[in-house]
């Protein structure tokens, strides 16, 4: 992995998608899915922040530890 984010990079982006993925289950709770539009923006915002988050950590169990 010559070319690969170091660890701290890809813990950065963890914690980047943990936040990220709680902001907008805490919009769905105060705000609900009132129309199309938050519809899209809650499946855009999950499927950005929970692919960050399964890649991050698949990266961070195959990388051996420093």
């Amino acid at each position: 992995m010559k070319y690969a984010p170091p660890r701290s990079e890809h813990w950065f982006r963890l914690a980047f998608s943990l936040v990220g993925l709680g902001m907008t289950l805490a919009a769905i709770g105060l705000r609900g899915i009132t129309d199309f539009a938050s519809f899209e923006a809650i499946i855009i915002g999950g499927v950005f922040f929970g692919g960050s988050l399964l890649w991050s950590g698949w990266q961070l169990l195959r990388m051996p530890p420093e």
